[in-house]
């Protein structure tokens, strides 16, 4: 039976653990954005063995286990002498992670502005830096918002893949609730609450954004 007192003795562990939760979902996918950025620029790059090798990379990370690639950074890292803490191994590995399917997203939007604008960039004589930032970008980038947006979503809902380094995210908290009192339906039942009520909140965030964003005519 449900234990209504039972559930408000363990809800400031819930909430302090959804912190973290929040923390990592927002961090890592601030993370993602920019390495994905930056991977998409690298593809396009007039150096072949630049845009091959980051297609390489994105390629294989994308083909990996998340789960592993934690592992990886946290557990072997060191073995190459770079030894990170938990949080900065499961926050990297996020990052990477999805940087690389953001990569490709960016890479869509890009390809999606038309040609005649990267001619008239190139009329003006402006450089590679200005024409991204001032031209490119803002047409590439609103389109591609709702598939954005469906990674920080995605990273939301991996994020209890950072317990196995010790992380104590919202689910690891639950378990370790449910061990000690061998009660979990109410800790269980509130983490699915939490994360249905967080996620409806980031969809409704991702939608604002993209009307904001939304380009003329569209």
């Amino acid at each position: 039976m449900w234990d209504w007192q039972f559930t408000l003795d363990i809800m400031p562990l819930l909430l302090a653990a959804a912190v973290v939760t929040l923390q990592a979902t927002v961090i890592g996918y601030v993370l993602a954005l920019v390495i994905g950025l930056v991977f998409a620029l690298l593809r396009r790059s007039g150096s072949f063995l630049v845009a091959h090798a980051t297609r390489e990379v994105v390629e294989f990370i994308r083909s990996t286990p998340l789960l592993v690639q934690i592992y990886f950074v946290y557990f072997v890292f060191p073995e190459f002498g770079i030894s990170l803490s938990a949080w900065v191994a499961g926050l990297l590995a996020l990052g990477l992670h999805y940087g690389c399917y953001t990569s490709e997203v960016y890479r869509a939007g890009l390809d999606g502005v038309p040609r005649g604008q990267w001619e008239a960039a190139r009329a003006l004589n402006l450089g590679a830096w200005r024409t991204y930032r001032d031209v490119i970008l803002p047409q590439a980038i609103p389109p591609i918002v709702p598939a954005l947006g469906n990674y920080l979503i995605g990273i939301f809902k991996e994020t209890p893949l950072l317990s196995v380094i010790a992380i104590i995210e919202l689910l690891g908290r639950a378990k370790i609730i449910g061990s000690e009192t061998f009660r979990y339906l109410e800790p269980i039942t509130m983490v699915g609450v939490f994360f249905l009520v967080m996620s409806l909140a980031a969809s409704g965030l991702i939608r604002l954004t993209e009307r904001r964003l939304r380009l003329p005519g569209h």
